[in-house]
């Protein structure tokens, strides 16, 4: 009966699914026969069932932190390009001396930065989020290139035309980095809660690397120019660096297992194996029927308590069979309505630590780079504002090693505290004004305040980022990710258009040692 079965089955014309597709032919000759079911079934009825075995991957593990440590790269390689141009601040200061080119390049970066990370959440549903990311490397990589090479190395421009494309430069570099930046936080918000730490510590490490690379060539060469292309030849390197890191690490069972997961919309990731669905097969052997039966695998297709429906097949002479899919059925794109809809329903659920991230930026734009870069001293000279940005990027560092402390906190705790960083904008203030007497002159003063800055800002900052992507589900998390970037970068603009009413305070501020080395040296020459 069976191998008669089998013939008639293999001689079947086509027959349609559901959504009208259809089955040519039906063969079981690849397939293992259960040994249980092949003695029960044919000495008690000569019936085969067939049946494709189930089988659930376990869920994998980051076992030695590669997966962690990839991310923290991610970071850094977003950030980095951007702290390259601005890091550099004495060599700016001499070759544009008595122009804002700090403060135009920081304006620029966050303009662009803020329009890149509208268009990213915008077409979150319509890009993929590797290919978002891999455009945002390649517009971070030129601008470095081309202004490392032509300007820096080659000096094939006017100041005039350096300045410019210094600006344009940095205008690339805040789009391609800003759409890795708001991606990379989606990402992240498929994965456990710890990568998005990793990615927000990557960002203060980006600041240490390129902080201690300046100071390190600037020590070993004294040529100014040659240790400015050496500088930016690191950055460069480093960005490539991980760039290929993140190629290789987005093919890994890890990540691939997260973001599956999450993609379909299941509440956990262990367990997701026994979701699938797919059709089940039936031929009567008998009558030649065929018929499709479309539910979930793992789902019991009768009430508890009644027959097994194996049993109840087996009585029928009936072939059963697991391994027809569903038809992937294409997507067509959001409307506008659903698009504001969605990020309307997640905006309700992290109001709360949208406000806090946004404030905690606002105020640290307020005052680095452009105030901080401005903080002079006679002794320390241009090696000063050099030391702020390192301790602020190393006291950052920390900041978001400590955000990994496992502490739930309240949206509106997280809000108040970061509203309460507002009393660093007067302390800075007072370290540049009056004009060639500042109240806190001495140079231990700014290093404190930024000590102080650089930790709140690295705490306050991630904290809110990790617990986001907690507060929806898992298919919103991407989502919720790109939300909280679009709040973190309007901080960032309404900070440094604050920053440059501050400039205005400091504008005359930088010449005062300037004035009098030269009123010392023209004593001095006189005897």
């Amino acid at each position: 009966m069976g191998s008669v079965g089998a013939e008639r089955f293999k001689e079947l014309s086509p027959a349609g699914t559901p959504e009208g597709n259809v089955v040519m032919s039906f063969s079981f000759d690849s397939y293992q026969l259960e040994e249980d079911e092949l003695q029960r079934g044919s000495q008690a009825k000569g019936v085969l069932t067939f049946m494709e075995p189930v089988s659930e991957d376990p869920e994998p593990q980051d076992r030695y932190h590669g997966i962690y440590f990839a991310m923290l790269l991610a970071g850094v390689g977003f950030l980095l390009p951007y702290n390259s141009f601005i890091t550099d601040v004495d060599y700016l200061h001499h070759k544009y001396p008595g122009t804002s080119i700090v403060f135009d390049m920081s304006l620029t970066y966050i303009l662009v930065a803020l329009v890149a990370v509208i268009l990213n959440n915008a077409l979150v549903e319509l890009l993929s989020l590797h290919t978002r990311i891999s455009v945002g490397y390649l517009f971070a990589l030129g601008p470095l290139l081309f202004v490392s090479i032509c300007d820096v190395w080659l000096e094939l421009f006017t100041r005039r035309q350096a300045y410019a494309i210094n600006l344009v430069a940095v205008g690339v570099v805040a789009f391609g980095c800003t759409v890795q930046q708001s991606s990379f936080y989606g990402y992240t918000g498929l994965l456990p809660k710890r990568y998005t730490q990793g990615v927000m510590t990557g960002e203060s490490t980006a600041g240490v690397i390129i902080s201690l690379s300046r100071i390190f060539t600037k020590l070993l060469l004294s040529d100014e120019k040659e240790n400015t292309v050496i500088f930016f030849f690191i950055s460069i390197g480093m960005e490539l660096t991980c760039f290929i890191l993140h190629l290789l690490v987005k093919r890994t069972r890890f990540v691939r297992y997260y973001t599956a997961c999450s993609h379909k919309g299941l509440p956990e990731a262990r367990g997701g194996g026994e979701r699938g669905t797919g059709y089940r097969v039936h031929h009567d052997v008998t009558s030649e029927d065929i018929r499709f039966e479309n539910r979930p695998r793992g789902q019991p297709s009768s009430p508890q308590g009644s027959p097994d429906p194996e049993a109840e097949l087996a009585g029928s002479g009936t072939y059963m069979r697991f391994d027809v899919p569903r038809p992937k059925i294409k997507k067509s794109w959001p409307s506008f309505r659903d698009m504001l809809l969605h990020r309307y329903v997640v905006s309700r659920l992290i109001w709360a630590y949208m406000l806090s991230i946004a404030m905690t930026y606002f105020i640290t734009l307020c005052l680095f780079p452009g105030l901080e870069s401005e903080i002079h001293n006679c002794t320390l000279g241009e090696w000063l504002p050099i030391l702020i940005m390192a301790i602020f990027n190393l006291s950052d560092f920390v900041g978001k090693i400590l955000a990994a402390l496992p502490y739930d906190w309240r949206g509106t705790h997280l809000l108040i505290y970061s509203c309460l960083r507002v009393v660093f904008i007067p302390l800075f203030i007072m370290c540049v004004y009056p004009n060639g007497s500042p109240t806190f002159g001495h140079p231990a003063w700014p290093c404190i305040f930024s000590l102080l800055m650089g930790i709140t800002n690295g705490y306050f900052g991630s904290v809110p980022m990790i617990l986001a992507a907690g507060k929806v589900s898992p298919e919103q998390r991407e989502l919720a990710g790109n939300t909280m970037t679009v709040s973190y970068m309007t901080g960032l603009t309404l900070g440094s258009a604050v920053a440059y009413f501050a400039y205005s305070l400091t504008s005359t501020s930088h010449s005062t040692c300037f004035y009098t080395e030269t009123s010392n040296s023209s004593f001095t020459s006189g005897y």
